[in-house]
């Protein structure tokens, strides 16, 4: 037998699936307790420790292993590499046995029987884990302390040093050997990687007199008598963690405790790339976006939903917002930013009186409709576009689930609103007058306001907003421009400026503090007196943050005429969208305001299309769909790159439209989702 075989248990609380789960208790023992006393069984290690990060976040799991009388070395989190060799190198062992804290139950004898064979033989490294035949938990990898000081020394890769074993086994030089069973039982998991996983360790532990003393035969015997415990945690992948994200890992804790996985609708990875979309962001910049693996992708995609005309963490923007923050962004007095907004708003928009100062589209939304209803005494509303979730505005689909689909998201059930509000907001088509007019008719003295966008995917046709504007003043109604998504992209205020039709009341969000909680409601005096009259106000609507950022964005603005530059480059944008359909055959369609582009292919695979492109864009580390939000930093340069790269992804769908390969050989994701669904 060989001598000095020390195992090496790998071992942290920063997991992104399921935190702290090496202290999670089993029988009322550690995992790691279990671990640690199930390998002191091993006939043939000569030593037992642990290599943890050296951080505070693993104070609890130092102060566990001593409490068990377990050595250990406190290393570097990341280079899990280093760290390893930095704990082989301490406790001078000249073989190594890789075990994770997560694999609880690794069978002793196992263990015995393969150090035996690896003793015997002149292998650099051995496991029974390329390809696996035994379940997910009981990896055990082997190797010789030079193998690992040639991978500490040689492999530049992350994932390699992340990882420990892949460079030494990827190498031809070693001598590989992969312990096999006879029989594949690869496919059940009793590695604890989620609560899911934990729990099927439970129902095991309740089969057995003593879970440290349970053989890997009696585990498969308990498995043989009941079978149903596969189901436990049957949704979980074998080694999933070394090839999901982090931002991946956290979005599966995320769906346990969020309802809908998110706090926007529009952010879940469901909409991208079911499984392999990034997730969440450590930093942005720019056009510039970073994950929680510090990739670094160009954003040519939703840009913060819209929110960044300016580009990510502009530095105008937020050199006025820090100074800001360091004289208190509350208290019991008014910031005195929310008078000079209101005052710099009704400059832009000359028609206008007064301003109501929120925070999201959504509440400026239900502002809008309480100060319309108060003021005219009536109930319904006409509307048509998308103006967020209240109940107000989802009501419109208690009269038909479907009422909605054309301007939201279809599959919108009103599950929660108040089936009282049916029949008070009815929706009409855009560019359709005669839809608008026989609201009027059927409807007579009670319409309230008409409430939409100016424009989203089509511009209006044949006079479609002054008509609009001379039905709502025919009907002494109230003439509603939500701008919150079209403000400031084609002019320096509204899209309304542009058709030179003037509302009652308009609405601004999303890019009005470039990425910092703004909204605003502007209007005539003789309207938004009403909002004395009812009750409209809230704490945060009071905090200066939102009105600073707005007032250094709306400056920096005007001062390059942001909204220039974006129509021009959305133009730009278009046109090369155009040319790369053309020279490849494909037909699409390209609808959207020019700063706010989007394409769809005439095909019934549109949605399996546009979940290739974010899959094929995404590994040339760039995030895109099939619509963009331009932003001032997405520059020519960029802008091209993302072109070039686009171009390839549309050669190889002009192949699958001719048949010659099959989209779903090219997928590697679920299809992304399209509308409303429930995450289970």
């Amino acid at each position: 037998m060989k001598k000095n075989i020390t195992a090496i248990i790998q071992a942290r609380l920063g997991s992104k699936r399921f935190p702290g789960k090496v202290l999670k208790k089993l029988s009322n023992k550690s995992l790691i307790e279990i671990l640690f006393t199930r390998l002191k069984e091993s006939q043939h290690l000569s030593n037992i420790v642990f290599a943890i990060p050296d951080n505070d976040e693993n104070i609890d799991l130092e102060k566990e292993i001593e409490s068990i009388h377990a050595a250990y070395f406190s290393g570097d989190e990341d280079d899990v590499l280093k760290r390893y060799y930095m704990t082989a190198k301490k406790f001078n062992a000249e073989h190594i046995v890789r075990i994770t804290a997560d694999c609880p139950l690794i069978d002793p004898m196992m263990l015995d029987e393969m150090l035996l064979i690896y003793s015997e033989n002149n292998f650099d490294y051995m496991s029974n884990t390329n390809p696996p035949s035994y379940p997910d938990g009981f990896d055990i990898e082997i190797f010789s302390y030079e193998a690992l000081d040639d991978a500490y020394k040689n492999a530049i890769d992350d994932y390699d040093r992340e990882h420990v074993t892949p460079y030494i086994h990827r190498n031809s030089d070693n001598i590989i050997y992969n312990y096999q069973s006879d029989i594949d039982f690869s496919g059940l998991r009793l590695t604890v990687d989620d609560p899911e996983d934990l729990e099927l360790l439970e129902a095991i532990a309740k089969q057995t007199p003593d879970i440290i003393d349970v053989s890997y035969e009696e585990i498969l015997s308990i498995f043989k008598n009941k079978p149903e415990l596969k189901k436990v945690n049957n949704n979980s992948i074998r080694n999933e963690g070394a090839t999901m994200g982090t931002g991946q890992k956290l979005y599966r804790r995320a769906k346990k405790i969020i309802p809908g996985g998110t706090m926007l609708l529009s952010k879940r990875p469901e909409n991208f790339l079911p499984e392999l979309w990034p997730s969440y962001f450590s930093k942005a910049k720019g056009c510039s976006v970073w994950d929680l693996d510090a990739n670094k992708y160009i954003d040519m995609s939703i840009m913060g939903i819209g929110t960044n005309i300016l580009g990510y963490a502009n530095d105008k923007i937020d050199s006025q917002v820090i100074d800001a923050i360091k004289n208190s962004v509350a208290s019991t007095l008014n910031c005195p930013e929310e008078v000079e907004l209101a005052e710099r708003l009704i400059d832009i928009n000359p028609w206008s009186d007064m301003v109501r100062l929120a925070r999201t589209g959504g509440e400026i939304n239900a502002v809008s409709i309480r100060i319309a209803r108060a003021a005219t005494g009536r109930d319904k509303v006409a509307l048509c576009g998308y103006h967020g979730w209240h109940d107000w505005y989802l009501s419109t689909n208690l009269n038909s689930k479907e009422a909605l689909s054309d301007l939201l998201l279809p599959g919108l059930e009103p599950k929660g609103v108040p089936k009282a509000l049916e029949g008070t907001t009815i929706p009409f088509a855009y560019n359709d007058i005669q839809s608008l007019k026989k609201i009027f008719d059927e409807n007579k003295g009670q319409i309230a306001a008409i409430k939409m966008e100016v424009s989203r995917n089509d511009p209006p046709k044949d006079n479609f907003l002054k008509n609009v504007r001379d039905l709502a003043t025919k009907n002494d109604c109230v003439l509603i421009f939500d701008e919150c998504t079209s403000g400031f992209r084609e002019t320096f205020g509204g899209l309304h400026q542009k058709y030179d039709v003037e509302p009652d009341l308009a609405l601004y969000s999303k890019a009005l503090g470039n990425g910092y909680a703004i909204s605003a409601l502007v209007g005539r005096a003789s309207i938004m007196e009403s909002a004395q009259s009812t009750f409209i106000s809230s704490t945060f609507w009071t905090e200066r943050v939102g009105p600073t950022a707005a007032l250094a964005t709306l400056r920096e603005m005007e001062n390059i005429q942001s909204w220039k530059i974006i129509t021009e480059m959305g133009y730009y944008i278009r046109e090369r969208w155009q040319e790369l359909a053309d020279s490849t055959n494909l037909d699409i369609k390209i609808w959207g305001l020019p700063a706010l582009s989007g394409f769809s292919f005439n095909s019934k695979n549109d949605n399996l299309y546009k979940t290739l492109i974010t899959q094929e864009m995404i590994d040339k580390n760039i995030l895109a769909a099939n619509s963009i939000y331009v932003s001032t930093a997405h520059t020519k340069k960029v802008v091209d790159h993302y072109l070039d790269q686009l171009s390839l992804v549309f050669e190889k769908i002009a192949l699958i439209e001719s048949d010659k390969i099959n989209i779903n050989d090219c997928l590697n994701s679920k299809e992304a989702f399209t509308g409303f669904k429930r995450l289970n």
